[in-house]
């Protein structure tokens, strides 16, 4: 591409933000990311977007929000590598499912690992922070417990029963996963798709051993994340999100 490099604006290991990565790394497409702690992200990505949500793209001098506008953007511009089947009834069945998976499984699956995860504040700390400078990786984690609240709020962790209603739903969607991979292994049609790539990506999260940089879990796991990701780690979709990772996620193509 000409003029100046893409920028990703994200956080680091979130899933939604995975799904930006993994189309712009899958397009071969060369870009620069600028990574944001989670909250005191929001009045600069404000001022970039109009609103406080990762993933935004600015490219080719346009802004653009969101993880499904993203890879369509990308598609209309780099038709190489489609993730768009050619097929209309195929596209319109992988664009479906990823709007469905964005709007109740992603959300759902953030809410599950949260609810985990607040309770060992460390290691929540050092999912966003751990590749930033040391002074801000200290700053972040003293404010944890003025943003505790917060995050619990906005994650509905605080509420058991939309805890519970986000284990039905992604139980559902890891067993919609189980029983609609072809023979190809992949969701629609023969071919690596945006309905892969969507899937993959947001049940990310719930991989222990995600085999990419991008995801990768930092090290050591605190013993209560360790058995919550245990007890999923045997659905089938699981190790299908695995295999995804380990055939079609391309190398990084910008710096982490």
């Amino acid at each position: 591409m000409g003029g100046t490099r893409p920028v990703l604006h994200m956080f680091y290991r979130s899933h939604f933000n995975e799904k930006a990565r993994w189309a712009l790394d899958w397009k071969g497409v060369e870009h620069r990311r600028q990574a944001y702690l989670p909250g005191p992200h929001a009045p600069m990505i404000r001022r970039l977007s109009g609103q406080t949500a990762t993933p935004v793209l600015v490219m080719d001098g346009r802004v653009i929000a969101g993880s499904a506008a993203i890879i369509d953007a990308l598609e209309r511009l780099h038709p190489d590598r489609p993730l768009y089947p050619q097929d209309s009834a195929l596209r319109d069945q992988a664009l479906s499912i990823q709007r469905e998976w964005d709007a109740e499984v992603g959300p759902a699956v953030r809410t599950l690992v949260f609810a985990e995860m607040i309770h060992e504040p460390d290691y929540l700390c050092a999912t966003f922070a751990d590749r930033k400078p040391y002074p801000k990786r200290v700053a972040y984690r003293a404010a944890f417990p003025l943003a505790r609240g917060l995050m619990a709020r906005a994650h509905h962790t605080d509420d058991p029963d939309a805890v519970v209603r986000a284990a039905e739903t992604t139980r559902r969607a890891l067993d919609f996963v189980e029983h609609s991979v072809g023979a190809s292994g992949q969701l629609v049609g023969e071919a690596f798709s945006v309905a892969d790539l969507c899937c993959a990506a947001l049940l990310g999260p719930l991989v222990r051993d995600i085999p990419h940089p991008d995801m990768a879990k930092p090290e050591p796991v605190p013993e209560r994340v360790e058995t919550f990701l245990a007890g999923w780690s045997e659905h089938p979709a699981l190790h299908w999100a695995r295999d995804q990772y380990a055939r079609h996620r391309s190398p990084a193509s910008a710096p982490r």
